[in-house]
């Protein structure tokens, strides 16, 4: 079983660089500048991103992210037959993405990161992710324009470790935006 999850893995890293190479987004320039506070990446005079927090949307290019809970100490995913345990702990991040670009966006839960405080980088765990949604919404999905998905993604952290901010990414080569987690 691990062999496909390691397969699996690869494969989706490659197609995650094919799909994302070379995109852009030319709804982020004027569109988030008119937005409101509440919205990070980008409201009327800011300089640089607002950090969102939690039940916030923050924009990073074609997609509009809104973390609706976060949960760590999970030492298992799955059943008993089909799952997977923890190296550390688990942290589900669930997670709603909606496509505000004008054409198809691939989501892809591998792209995004979560930080500790003490600024550790934490990727997300792609095959812990297959157990953790039911209909692998955090997988390779493609999302038209207008339409949402929520999903859970997942990371495995040391025990002792909280997180305390997500960096979400519409592809593996977008600036991200922040949301905080504290």
């Amino acid at each position: 079983m691990r062999k496909v999850t390691t397969l699996a893995l690869l494969a989706t890293g490659l197609v995650a660089l094919g799909c994302g190479a070379g995109s852009t987004d030319d709804t982020t320039s004027s569109k988030a500048d008119s937005s409101s506070e509440a919205d990070a990446g980008g409201a009327k005079g800011d300089d640089k991103p607002k950090t969102a927090k939690i039940g916030q949307p923050a924009r990073d290019g074609k997609f509009e992210f809104t973390v609706k809970s976060s949960k760590c100490g999970v030492a298992k995913i799955g059943t008993d037959m089909l799952g997977t345990k923890a190296q550390g702990q688990f942290c589900l991040v669930t997670v709603n993405v909606k496509n505000i670009g004008k054409e198809s966006q691939m989501f892809d839960g591998s792209s995004q990161k979560a930080y500790a405080a003490n600024g550790t980088e934490y990727s997300a765990d792609g095959g812990a992710a297959i157990y953790a949604n039911k209909n692998a919404e955090t997988f390779l999905n493609d999302i038209n324009p207008g339409n949402q998905v929520t999903g859970v993604v997942v990371f495995d952290i040391p025990k002792n470790v909280k997180l305390a901010k997500l960096e979400l990414h519409d592809s593996p080569f977008s600036g991200g935006v922040t949301v905080s987690l504290a």
